[in-house]
């Protein structure tokens, strides 16, 4: 993207935060970023729709880069799994800009993490993850994970639980080692003499 790209995206998020989505324009936007109208509608065609579709993009590609440095030279499938979940969990908590959208715009900033947006989250997490957890497990069966471990964070987010905290690693390594990699790992039998 190109530095005038990324300010109309800052400037996008900036007059989200201040108006809400909803109640946004095009000349907001374009204000805020300090371009013409005309310019940014050659950088985004289509308007408000593309600009807020190029937002969450960035977001989630700036999220799961993030992501990806957390847990790079990790050589232990329980502790990259423990390290993703407790690093997704305390960022979503962390996100300003997160918690002002779900506190004044609850219906759009909750499509945009489940039904609408949750199939691009997954994508962009089995994109960016897979290849990781594939060290340990087959192409499948990494992407089932990556799947559900995406699915996880977003629920115990939006649905705190007073068992699960995945924001705290003693509580997300219990909850993995116990719930989640027996899915996946083949158990050995034991021998009894």
């Amino acid at each position: 993207m190109t530095p005038t790209e990324l300010r109309v995206l800052d400037a996008t998020k900036a007059c989200c935060e201040r108006w809400g989505i909803a109640k946004v324009t095009v000349d907001d936007i374009a204000a805020e970023a300090g371009v013409s109208r005309a310019t940014l509608y050659r950088m985004f065609p289509g308007g408000k729709d593309v600009i807020f579709e190029a937002l969450r993009v960035k977001e989630l590609e700036d999220f799961f880069t993030e992501l990806r440095e957390h847990i790079d030279g990790v050589d232990e499938l329980e502790e990259m799994l423990v390290r993703t979940v407790v690093y997704a969990t305390r960022s979503l908590r962390a996100d300003d800009h997160l918690a002002i959208m779900l506190a004044s715009e609850p219906g759009d900033t909750l499509s945009n993490l489940t039904v609408q947006g949750l199939p691009r989250i997954i994508r962009m997490a089995t994109l960016l993850l897979s290849g990781k957890v594939e060290a340990y497990l087959d192409r499948a069966s990494a992407q089932r994970l990556v799947d559900l471990l995406a699915r996880l964070v977003i629920s115990y987010f939006l649905a705190p639980s007073d068992h699960v905290d995945l924001g705290d690693e003693a509580s997300a390594r219990a909850f993995i080692t116990t719930h989640v990699l027996p899915t996946f790992l083949p158990t050995t039998p034991s021998t009894t003499s």
